[in-house]
């Protein structure tokens, strides 16, 4: 107990050094100003603080704020949700210990950072299942499987609310890919994760796993020549500035999953935790909705900007698709694995994922 109360003192400490810096660091931060308020929390009797890894100029990140309106709105002022995107909080790893712990309330965990603490949740990271805005909705709406996915972290004290999005995963690189041939020749830069490196081996291409904020200096350096993201993230990140080239792919929906920590929600007087979790389902759906418009019109926008789009083969695609079982086949124990807290005790989760979405 002293241990772990010690930790917590510890990454409170962390987050005070954080949201209290000095004058000189303060000024490299990102303004929020923007995204202020248009009431005064001060009054409020419970405080949520949650954080994201990305820029509010992503209709899945802005829903933080949007969830933060909502919540004081419904609940008259009584919660407050002080939501801190750009990564503002520290990466992603260590932002999940923190919601662990306590330290902070929730976030927004990218899907292929969650998997560090919920490996059932790289279920929507494997290549080619969950790979359409489509797809995504009829898992989401299956709700016998999509409670049992947002369970992934149950046993470590988190509780996962909903969804939101920001595209579908391809390819943003400095020169043409037209094949596989064209991509094995690429350094791709990719999410530190495992799944992912596990996909880029199979295919036979040269993945370098690098933090996100790396990837600027390394893209125009040439350090990377191409980039594992989604074409909407690249446009509104800038990255075709360099990366003049998309390959569309669509292998997988890049996505936002909006975990709380179990003690805090159970905290809450019971009409609030009710209001609190509607209000996210809420503004994660209408969310959802506008990242499809969101593609679409950072499509248009980048082709005006003069970025050139290819499409692999569908022999390619097969190909790719077919190369992609071994990541199936390693991580399949892993997502179907069952702890204490579930209550849907699926004898292989992974193939009723894929049966259903057939």
């Amino acid at each position: 107990m002293k241990i772990r109360t010690f930790l917590l003192l510890s990454l409170v400490l962390i987050v005070g050094s954080f949201m209290f810096t000095s004058p000189v660091l303060a000024k490299a931060a990102p303004s929020l100003d923007k995204w202020k308020p248009d009431f005064d929390p001060s009054g409020a009797e419970y405080k949520c603080i949650v954080s994201n890894v990305s820029t509010p100029g992503l209709v899945g990140t802005l829903a933080g704020f949007e969830i933060r309106d909502e919540v004081w709105k419904r609940t008259n002022g009584k919660i407050y949700v002080d939501f801190k995107p750009f990564s503002m909080l520290g990466g992603e790893v260590e932002v999940l210990n923190m919601v662990q712990m306590g330290a902070i309330q929730g976030m927004g965990v990218s899907s292929v950072a969650s998997t560090n603490l919920g490996p059932r949740f790289g279920v929507v990271n494997l290549p080619f299942l969950v790979n359409s805005f489509e797809k995504l909705e009829n898992f989401i709406n299956n709700k016998t499987l999509f409670n049992h996915f947002l369970m992934a972290m149950d046993h470590q004290g988190i509780t996962g609310l909903d969804i939101t999005g920001y595209g579908n995963y391809g390819w943003a690189t400095t020169e043409p890919v037209r094949n596989i041939e064209d991509a094995k020749k690429i350094k791709f830069r990719i999410a530190e994760a495992a799944v992912n490196q596990l996909s880029y081996r199979n295919w036979g291409f040269n993945p370098v796993s690098m933090p996100w904020p790396d990837v600027p200096v390394a893209l125009k350096q040439g350090v990377i020549t191409g980039l594992d993201h989604t074409l909407t993230v690249c446009n509104v990140t800038k990255k075709f500035e360099v990366a003049k080239y998309f390959t569309q792919i669509n292998y997988a929906q890049g996505l936002f999953i909006w975990i709380f920590n179990k003690a805090w929600l159970a905290s809450l007087p019971a009409d609030l935790r009710e209001t609190f979790v509607a209000s996210v389902h809420d503004i994660c759906a209408a969310s959802r909705v506008k990242s499809l418009t969101e593609e679409n019109t950072n499509i248009e926008a980048a082709k005006a900007a003069g970025v050139e789009f290819f499409q692999l083969s569908d022999a390619d695609m097969a190909t790719l698709a077919d190369q992609s079982k071994g990541t199936y086949e390693k991580y399949a124990p892993e997502i179907n694995q069952i702890y204490p807290g579930d209550t849907y005790k699926p004898a292989d989760f992974l193939k009723e994922v894929q049966d259903s979405l057939k």
